[in-house]
């Protein structure tokens, strides 16, 4: 095959995957275009039921072979990621798009200092430099036009960066989903997920009713947005995931998903008409710096460990981005869109 054609089958495989970490970043505006503080446990409900029949139809034998201890395991990881998706949405409701998806992003920094306390590694200078100048940037994002207190969107959305980075911690450590197909990994997890919406929903009705009734009320544009949430964000991200790391690095995958903020802050800027203020748009450039410098520091370390032999692995946040991956999100294989 010469250089030309693998250049080419790169790209086909590369393009699919950006058009995800597209996708991902615009789930913020959408979500928030169909979701009020009332609808939040509706629309979760309303999401997935179009989400869970095709995942348990494609991946039917695989499912049906999952141990107990192996469904009970992702059961268990499903109940952390339905705090996620409640804690990002309603964070959604009650920030700008802009802000939710720079926020989160805040994930890729948590992981791997997360995981180096777990372990009791040292994270390089670099990475730590990464870390504080996107925590600065988040402060600056948060303030709009001027110094205020962050919004409860905003906080919230930090607190679904940090179950993320549980949920995250949680599949690699925990032992009864190793080696667990990922697709019946996925499934349950979101399955589990969905009987706590539904349960919620029932416990604390909203206004329109059942979500079913609150569906029924729902204009073509709002059909629009679910449907969009569900097939693209959801379905279509997830298995374009598990197309391209057969075609590609698991690495040069991640890579490509981290610009998921990016097209967040573009697509809220240009569509929502998010106005940061000066201090805001500095905030999305370190933010963005900071994530992206992150991220490298945290591969170069990751590359000199292998380099050097087994037992000086580092923390690395790309390496534990499996199984569903939150609004928004992969460290999720569905995930870390809203």
């Amino acid at each position: 095959m010469t250089v030309a054609a693998v250049g080419r089958r790169a790209w086909l495989t590369d393009l699919p995957v950006l058009l995800v970490a597209v996708v991902w970043g615009s789930s913020y505006l959408a979500a928030k275009e169909i979701t009020s503080t009332r609808t939040v446990l509706a629309v979760l409900v309303l999401r997935f039921a179009v989400v869970i029949p095709v995942l348990v139809v494609a991946g039917w034998r695989r499912l049906r072979a999952l141990t107990p201890a192996q469904a009970r395991g992702a059961g268990m990881l499903g109940l952390i990621l339905a705090g996620i998706f409640l804690l990002e949405t309603y964070g959604i409701v009650h920030t700008s798009a802009t802000n939710a998806g720079l926020i989160i992003s805040l994930t890729m920094i948590f992981t791997p200092v997360a995981e180096s306390r777990v372990h009791g590694t040292r994270l390089s200078g670099s990475f730590m430099a990464a870390a504080g100048l996107s925590v600065l940037g988040v402060v600056l994002l948060t303030q709009g036009a001027g110094f205020s207190a962050p919004s409860g969107g905003d906080l919230l959305m930090l607190g679904a960066a940090v179950a993320r980075t549980v949920h995250v911690l949680a599949m690699a450590r925990t032992k009864s989903v190793r080696g667990a197909d990922s697709l019946s990994l996925t499934t349950v997890q979101l399955g589990g997920a969905v009987v706590v919406f539904a349960l919620l929903a029932t416990v604390l009705p909203g206004p329109g009713g059942t979500p079913w009734a609150l569906a029924a009320g729902f204009g073509t544009g709002q059909w629009l947005g679910l449907l969009y949430l569900s097939v693209f964000c959801t379905l279509f991200a997830f298995f374009v995931q598990m197309w391209a790391v057969r075609r590609t690095s698991p690495s040069r995958v991640s890579l490509l998903l981290g610009t998921e903020p990016v097209w967040a802050a573009v697509v809220g800027i240009a569509l929502a008409g998010d106005r940061a203020g000066v201090p805001g748009f500095l905030g999305v450039a370190l933010v963005l710096a900071g994530t992206a410098w992150g991220r490298i520091a945290a591969d170069r370390a990751h590359g000199e460990a292998r380099r050097r032999g087994p037992g000086t692995r580092p923390a690395v946040a790309g390496d534990l981005q499996e199984g569903p991956r939150p609004p928004d999100r992969s460290d999720a294989a569905v995930g870390s869109e809203a």
